[in-house]
């Protein structure tokens, strides 16, 4: 316990100033006790909010990151973090909110500061955009992982199985996309039809031109180092998929509290902890101990594309959606788990009794 709690030492430092700066906030803003308490209590909630959210996340970074070179592990794991806390968290909602309203960036940190409201308003409104952009990268993320001909293990063979079968048709993973964005595209009023096909097509360009950035960069770092995947095109890949996997949080976060500077106090606790178990996650090489861990968290990503299209139409409770991705990454840890049983006593060579 005491060596895994290690890879924790800045989460829970972080987390102490968090507190500190909630609990300041929390009495600058009301100038009570209450308040005080309220703004913790939030802070706490949704740092819980983001850990939920995105442990899926620590699992896709941790298969990526053991790809790369040392040296660009440490940059995601340090320039990443600054990046997903303070770019994410904090001027991702400003640049919408400045964007939407036609607002220069001053203007649209002094209305989060004096109007929160508003800033809100404009977020909620801006939410149709951001849930078709997001839905169709993660989803695109998530069948890149499933139509694969190089995927040799399958959780649930059956239809793992048949979807390596497509990989050899060209486009199909955009096919799929492209699907599923008019199916929910039909569902939805004639005047957001336009607004939810154009974020989510702009979500499939930014995907590809990622994947294309990505390869081209990581050609050229092995014909300079010989290192395999590493460099800023594996940098580039998790820094978007993260800004994919940010946006459920980042949204969801206005229904707890209207205050942006409370919103990037929790969100970015909870970002630090996400941090800390992909650093765990890659050095105890956990993902080759529990085998369908990765799966579960692609399925996690694919579901989490889904939830975001349905959003488009009703509101899903991030609780929901934190249950659902813990929900599947805790069936694959224990199908991997039970996978261990079975052949760790057919190579021991003794019966496997039910107990084990």
């Amino acid at each position: 316990m005491t060596t895994a709690m290690r890879y924790f030492r800045w989460a829970f430092a972080v987390t102490a100033l968090g507190i500190v700066l909630a609990g300041w906030l929390g009495w600058v803003t009301h100038g009570t006790l209450s308040g005080v308490i309220a703004f913790l209590v939030i802070g706490v909630v949704l740092a819980a909010l983001e850990i939920s959210l995105s442990f899926d996340n620590a699992i896709v970074n941790a298969n990526r990151l053991k790809t790369m070179s040392p040296v660009w592990q440490q940059r995601f794991l340090t320039w990443g973090i600054l990046i997903a806390v303070f770019g994410m968290r904090i001027v991702f909602p400003l640049a919408v909110v400045a964007f939407a309203a036609r607002l220069g960036p001053l203007a649209a940190v002094e209305l989060a500061a004096v109007k929160p409201q508003e800033y809100a308003r404009i977020m909620n409104e801006a939410h149709l955009s951001i849930a078709a952009f997001g839905g169709a990268f993660l989803m695109m993320v998530a069948l890149n992982y499933f139509i694969d001909e190089g995927k040799e293990v399958h959780w649930i063979h059956a239809l793992e199985t048949r979807l390596r079968r497509l990989a050899p048709i060209r486009g199909m993973q955009i096919t799929v996309v492209l699907v599923v964005l008019l199916a929910f595209a039909s569902r939805l009023p004639e005047a957001k039809k336009a607004e939810f096909l154009f974020a989510g097509l702009l979500g499939l360009v930014v995907f590809t031109v990622v994947e294309i950035a990505s390869h081209l960069l990581d050609s050229r770092d092995r014909a300079l180092a010989a290192a395999g995947r590493s460099g800023l095109g594996g940098f580039l890949y998790l820094e978007v998929l993260d800004a994919s996997f940010s946006f459920d949080g980042v949204i969801g976060a206005f229904a707890l509290t209207q205050n942006l500077f409370l919103i990037a106090i929790g969100l970015g606790v909870g970002a630090m902890y996400v941090r800390s178990m992909t650093i765990m996650l890659v050095e105890r090489q956990t993902l080759t101990q529990f085998r369908f861990l990765e799966h579960g968290a692609f399925y996690s990503i694919f579901a989490l594309a889904l939830i975001m299209f349905a959003q488009s139409m009703v509101h899903i409770p991030e609780l929901v959606t934190g249950f659902i991705g813990a929900g599947l990454i805790g069936t694959a840890l224990w199908s991997s788990v039970c996978w261990n049983r079975r052949n760790g006593a057919a190579l021991s060579g003794r019966p496997e009794t039910a107990g084990e």
